[in-house]
């Protein structure tokens, strides 16, 4: 059932990506501005920068709006100071949630955080409280298209995976956090464009969801959570009954 999950999610997103470019533009601009900040302004020299600016062009990101990102970043223009913030809580089901926040204010974030919970079925919790039900490390998913297993599984060792995992709908690598952008040069240097490559949390625990009640309310709140500014990503432990999945 997890995963299902997993690669449903991908779908998903990227049909609310290609709904929402501007939110998307927005939440790689922070990103970009972020990762300039910490380590400097040439892709070359900054992996992770590297990394973001390629999903941007993936995204059909303007180079303008790149090359700005990149600028407020190094200082050489003016911008807001944005943070980085993970908000833990609970939602309907006792399904866990880790959000994501890149934001300039951090008031209101967790009060918009807060009130999507509160909204829909959740609540918001302290830090550590279900953050031990995931295991923070970078993450790609590739379709079985894009390379064959046992070349893959090579390459992806040689770079630093933790694991490789196959399945019906293709292949999760995982690795550590450090990782990741060493993994992702060695996948884009043999030609492998991934569903998926993030930093995520990824779940250790997963709880089962059989009622369609209860799946749509996490919906819902995953939806709501989503449409948030400030919001990058959001991660989810549900495991949603396959019958339910596919209706």
């Amino acid at each position: 059932m997890a995963g299902h999950n997993k690669w449903s999610k991908v779908k998903r997103l990227k049909a609310v990506t290609d709904a929402r470019k501007g939110k998307v533009f927005s939440r790689l601009s922070r990103d970009i501005t972020l990762a300039a900040k910490a380590g400097g302004g040439d892709p070359e020299a900054n992996a992770r920068l590297r990394t973001l600016v390629l999903k941007a062009r993936d995204a059909n990101m303007p180079a303008d709006n790149v090359d700005r990102a990149i600028k407020k970043g190094t200082g050489e223009l003016p911008g807001v100071v944005f943070e980085e913030i993970t908000y833990e809580g609970y939602g309907p089901g006792g399904v866990a949630f880790m959000v994501k926040v890149t934001t300039d204010n951090k008031v209101r974030a967790a009060q918009e955080v807060r009130s999507a919970f509160a909204r829909n079925g959740g609540n918001l919790a302290s830090t550590g409280a279900v953050a031990f039900q995931f295991v923070h490390a970078g993450q790609f998913l590739i379709a079985k298209d894009q390379a064959a297993e046992e070349p893959l599984l090579e390459l992806a060792l040689e770079a630093g995976a933790d694991d490789v995992v196959t399945s019906e709908q293709g292949y999760e690598i995982r690795c550590n956090v450090h990782d990741f952008d060493k993994l992702s040069q060695a996948l884009e240097q043999k030609g492998i464009k991934p569903e998926s490559a993030e930093i995520a949390h990824i779940p250790t625990v997963t709880v089962p969801v059989a009622d369609p009640a209860v799946a749509a309310t996490i919906a819902k709140l995953q939806e709501a959570l989503e449409e948030l500014d400030d919001v990058q990503v959001v991660f989810s432990n549900e495991a949603i009954d396959e019958a339910i999945a596919a209706g």
